[in-house]
This record gives C-alpha cells, structure tokens and sequence, in this order.
C-alpha cells in the first residue's frame, strides 16, 4: 500500500512538471471569441509532454482507483 502511495506522489510530481513546461496557448479563450491563431501541429518536445502528461495523467487515476479498492478491503 505505501509504495502505491509512494508511486502517486511521483507521478503526481512528473505530472505537475510536465503540464508546466508545456507551451502556453490560447486553451479555451479560443473557443468563446478569442482569437484563433491558426492550426499548427505538435513536434518535438511539445509532442512528447503532450502524450507524457496523457500518459501520467492515466497513470494517475490508475493509482488512485488502486488505493480506493486497497483501502476497501
């Protein structure tokens, strides 16, 4: 149970870190009026926090839902 506990907060951490090394762009402010900048595809190291922080963000949840059915038991 610990290291579960122990494994969330790293990944937690991963997760933090990559979400704030990601490029800031419009978000949502697109979507109610802003300005569309125009489309651009993903290379490189954008590409790769992209799917990292998919990734963590999944792994995650996967964690917590094991420590709620851990803690049940």
């Amino acid at each position: 149970m610990e290291s579960i506990i122990i494994g969330q907060v790293i990944v937690a951490t991963l997760l933090t870190v990559s979400v704030l090394l990601q490029n800031r762009g419009s978000g949502l402010s697109s979507a109610f009026g802003g300005d569309f900048g125009g489309y651009y595809t993903k290379r490189g190291v954008e590409k790769f926090l992209f799917f990292a922080s998919v990734f963590l963000g999944t792994c995650f949840i996967g964690l917590s839902i094991a420590i709620v059915f851990l803690q049940n038991k």
